[in-house]
């Protein structure tokens, strides 16, 4: 197989093949993160030629949000039955097919079926979880560091993408947008096919920073007692208040970025006579500042509590969108909101994981992450779908910014209910 080749290759030079394993899985994400960025340039496009209504195109959208957050807790028993390389493989090739088809459709239960199920089942087999296995597999030092630029990576992704998507959709329409993810994720198909091993084990190495090679672990339970696995865990952690803290402020980051401003962003700056191109742009500016808000974040979250952290990034951007819907739209309004708001768009996230870890042990922090995260993609759906909803209603996003705005307030306020862990007051861990 060509890794093995150039495993092989590297090892003569001293460069670990974990980074080649990182470097694909960061491509792969980056790819997915177009097929997810691309729904925000496509519901003007698709209101104008078919005339469905807003709201009915916002439930594809928020449909797939929702599935993208449930399977997340899934996509980590998936993996380790199956195979990083298989289920990324899958994942993709579901994304590919919903994508092409897409451009055919004429009907809007066809966007329903193709962009709410089939793409919400594919980028729900490749979120956050990916990136943390990955880095879990072929790391021991500099794991971090890895999950980091992950992250980074799926969340900035989705907006750089904007400003390219958005100008394929302006010169030669949506559909050839839609054909240029379609290539992007055969290419990330390619790479994974060629590139991807499961364990740093199956090319006898070790992980990056260990000097032995530890054996991929044995498989013997069934499929049905691995997927039982994250029901169990759920079912451990609703009995602790902090998780449901922890959840719902996560439901209310997932309403105040992915399902409001990722999805509508174009459409909010369309209303006040923005071009596609202009406003997709400033997306990108935001996902910028979010790839330096990111690593920040979590170089803060090692040095200080990561309840005050939680409750300063909540607040911030809970008054950037106020601000943003009592503001004119003009260039230098919009530029101090987004760099304001791209510094906090995923700040929340590595405080969370390490208030997952601190209250529930590091053995359990990745499944219980991957249910807050879903706490967090249901509240991207609700916003998805409400926002479309409030602009049919009332002919314009203000309101739909106003009560975003006010609900990351209420999650701030919400952080403060934790108490610090291993304090004599601390809320006690479920059984």
């Amino acid at each position: 197989m060509l890794s093995t080749y150039v495993a092989g290759w590297l090892a003569r030079r001293n460069i670990h093949y974990g980074w080649v394993a990182a470097a694909t899985t960061f491509l792969t994400m980056l790819a997915t993160a177009g097929a997810m960025g691309s729904a925000g340039v496509m519901i003007q496009p698709l209101h104008q030629e078919f005339g469905w209504d807003i709201a009915t195109i916002s439930s594809a959208m928020a449909l797939r949000l929702v599935l993208f957050g449930l399977l997340g807790p899934f996509a980590a028993a998936f993996m380790n039955h199956f195979g990083v390389r298989q289920v990324v493989t899958t994942a993709l090739t579901l994304i590919l097919a919903g994508l092409a088809l897409s451009i055919f459709m004429r009907e809007a239960w066809q966007l329903l079926v193709l962009w709410g199920v089939v793409i919400g089942v594919g980028t729900g087999m490749t979120a956050l979880v990916l990136g943390a296995t990955v880095a879990t597999r072929w790391f021991s030092k500099r794991r971090g560091l890895v999950v980091g630029m992950m992250t980074a990576s799926n969340a900035t992704g989705q907006l750089v993408f904007l400003p390219l998507l958005a100008s394929l959709t302006e010169a030669y329409g949506w559909r050839a947008a839609l054909t240029f993810v379609v290539c992007i994720i055969a290419a990330a198909m390619g790479l994974v096919a060629l590139l991807m091993r499961d364990h740093p084990a199956d090319l006898g190495l070790p992980a990056f920073g260990d000097t032995v090679v530890s054996k991929p672990p044995k498989q013997d339970h069934k499929l049905l007692a691995t997927l039982y696995a994250p029901i169990a865990t759920l079912r451990d952690a609703s009995g602790n208040p902090t998780f449901w803290v922890l959840f719902g402020t996560f439901f209310v980051c997932g309403l105040s970025t992915n399902g409001l401003i990722q999805t509508h962003w174009v459409s909010i700056c369309g209303d006040f006579g923005m071009a596609a191109v202009t406003a997709a742009g400033t997306l990108a500016v935001i996902g910028v500042f979010d790839f330096i808000g990111t690593i920040s974040a979590g170089w803060l979250s090692d040095r200080f509590d990561n309840r005050w952290l939680l409750f300063w990034f909540y607040g911030l951007r809970g008054l950037s969108l106020i601000y943003l819907s009592l503001s004119g739209f003009s260039i230098y309004e919009l530029s101090i909101f987004a760099i304001f708001y791209g510094l906090d768009w995923v700040a929340t996230v590595p405080p969370t994981v390490k208030l997952a870890a601190e209250n529930f042990g590091r053995e359990k922090a990745g499944m219980i992450f991957g249910w807050v995260f879903t706490g967090h993609q249901l509240g991207a759906a609700t916003a998805a779908f409400g926002a479309g909803a409030l602009r049919s209603d009332f002919d314009t996003y203000m309101p739909a910014l106003q009560i975003a705005g006010v609900m990351c307030l209420i999650a701030a306020l919400s952080v403060l209910l934790l108490r610090k862990p291993g304090s004599a007051t601390a809320v006690p861990q479920a059984a």
